[in-house]
């Protein structure tokens, strides 16, 4: 499964931490993904730079997994929308997290 990470960059000092631990997250829930992290971009771009690639990212990723606070991102509202409109899968981290322990629970682990 491919992934795309989308919450909130600009504004937020913690960024770069908060993806990088819901990157490791979504890789211990799905052994094997592949997780776009825009998180990881270089610094220096324009915000329309940066969002075209966003979008290229969304267009490859099979999923996008919305973090906490994604609802205060304009960005991340532009990638709700886009998702949307083109039926992308969506999910939430804690989504994930709670459907993995409810598998795990009814198969016994």
């Amino acid at each position: 499964m491919i992934y795309y990470i989308a919450g909130r960059i600009t504004g937020n000092p913690d960024y770069k931490e908060e993806f990088e631990r819901a990157a490791r997250e979504i890789a211990r829930l799905d052994p094997g993904a592949v997780i776009l992290n825009p998180a990881v971009l270089p610094e220096g771009l324009s915000n329309e730079g940066y969002m075209r690639i966003c979008f290229a990212m969304l267009d490859v990723a099979e999923t996008v997994v919305f973090l906490p606070g994604s609802e205060k991102s304009d960005g991340a509202k532009l990638e709700e929308a886009y998702c949307r409109y083109t039926g992308k899968r969506t999910t939430t981290l804690l989504h994930m997290v709670l459907k993995k322990r409810l598998e795990e629970k009814s198969n016994g682990k």
